[in-house]
């Protein structure tokens, strides 16, 4: 690829819409193998992928290239093959089942995730829930995040608009001292912070976003497809993505790997520095 890739051209609305429209679809097919049963093969980095992870991907990249042929586009299955494109600029980064294990165990935590990252941050971002019947989407250049309910196969529901709430006191975290790392869990205590729910890791983005928690701490490592789109809907929303120096955190590193982060509402945290390593 020559050049860099934007989204000059396009009408954001009307892309916004198509993304999530793509995330939607995705949903319906993970949602049909969730039913069928899992087909389950083994990566060469032993994490477990399914038929329901290739399939919702490949639905997800053909959509892609109608709507924003010109924008690379980052998957997670697609680069576990190595078929990792050049960026610069704008890109997408797609995981088409977040929480593949929880899939196979018949859980509901497992979600399809579309980001869009424009010159190293995320603004545009779909994470569906299809055993929850949740949908949220947001784009950080208009200011604007929602939700609505959506089962597998059905017209989504009434949109409302969400937002991150004042801060708590003591504030809410979305983790669990209970099953939290060491790390997290200094980190929780040093701030005086209260436990919350705890779900998958988009998710987690998005019981923020919502007003329904003030922050997420993360100190292990994920990979940037697992969060660019719950990111992306947080800072719609009206939240923020820190690293754990506290500076904003970026998208498009080395291997598209994350080190720690903490996702906030209106809450001011700590740095995370002084709890991970690397």
């Amino acid at each position: 690829m020559t050049g860099t890739a934007n989204v000059d051209g396009l009408d954001r609305a009307a892309l916004m819409d198509a993304l999530v429209a793509l995330a939607e679809a995705g949903g319906d097919i993970v949602w049909r193998h969730f039913l069928d049963g899992a087909d389950v093969t083994i990566k060469p980095d032993e994490s477990p992928v399914t038929a329901a992870d290739h399939a919702a991907e490949a639905a997800i990249l053909a959509g892609l290239m109608e709507v924003a042929p010109h924008i690379p586009v980052v998957a997670e299955e697609a680069a576990a093959a190595g078929r990792i494109p050049a960026v610069d600029g704008a890109f997408f980064l797609v995981d088409p089942l977040d929480g593949t294990k929880e899939f196979i165990r018949r859980g509901d935590d497992f979600t399809v995730n579309i980001g869009l990252i424009e010159q190293g941050a995320p603004t545009m971002g779909v994470v569906y829930a299809p055993a929850r019947k949740a949908l949220y989407w947001g784009d950080a250049a208009s200011g604007v995040a929602r939700r609505a309910e959506r089962t597998p196969f059905a017209a989504r529901g009434a949109e409302s608009e969400i937002a991150v709430r004042p801060i708590h006191t003591p504030p809410c975290a979305v983790a669990s001292r209970s099953h939290a790392d060491p790390a997290t869990a200094a980190w929780l205590d040093a701030g005086g912070i209260c436990d919350c729910v705890s779900v998958g890791s988009s998710l987690k983005f998005v019981l923020v976003a919502s007003g329904e928690a003030d922050v997420y701490p993360r100190t292990g490592p994920t990979m940037e497809w697992d969060t660019a789109a719950g990111d992306a809907v947080l800072r719609a929303a009206g939240g923020r993505t820190l690293d754990p120096d506290n500076r904003p955190f970026r998208y498009g590193k080395p291997g598209f790997r994350n080190s720690g982060f903490i996702a906030c509402g209106r809450y001011e945290p700590a740095p995370l520095r002084p709890f991970v390593t690397g």
